[in-house]
């Protein structure tokens, strides 16, 4: 994969630093990371939905954050033992720690979290200030012009 430098870019503009930092990252692999997996879903005009699939995860265990555009979602679980005199023989029900990250759209919010069977759906909502909504501009017609009946003669 190539890399593009964009220094000669941030030497000549002034506030565009996120951008810059995002392009950047667009380069560079998570590194494979692939768990949980998640859907993200459309389910209004403003409303997205992401669902992440946390089998095995309490509502204690998880911890849901959103700190300027990113959401971030942990979980952790605590060690549990396989039970009195039982022997886990193969585990397949992965219980590792995991850390997920989100860029959010601006002015895009959390909404609310809800688990349920093992999905954990996490509602979001793109709230735009009515100052950066599109208004519509009204055309008035010019003032017509005072006509000139008579001229005064200057001689």
């Amino acid at each position: 994969m190539r890399h593009v430098d964009f220094s000669s870019l941030h030497r000549s503009t002034v506030g565009f630093d996120r951008l810059f930092n995002m392009l950047d990252g667009l380069g560079q692999p998570d590194g494979g990371t692939t768990y949980p997996p998640y859907n993200i879903e459309r389910t209004g005009e403003d409303a997205y939905r992401i669902s992440m699939a946390v089998a095995g995860f309490s509502e204690t265990e998880i911890s849901i954050e959103a700190h300027r555009n990113v959401l971030t979602v942990k979980g952790e679980r605590a060690n549990e033992s396989a039970g009195e005199g039982s022997e886990l023989l193969y585990r397949g029900i992965a219980s590792r720690a995991f850390e997920r990250r989100f860029q959010l759209a601006d002015h895009v919010e959390v909404v609310g979290a809800t688990l349920k069977n093992g999905l954990l759906h996490i509602d979001l909502k793109r709230n735009i200030p009515e100052e950066h909504k599109p208004r519509k501009i009204e055309i008035s017609a010019a003032p017509a012009k005072a006509k000139q009946i008579e001229a005064n003669a200057v001689n």
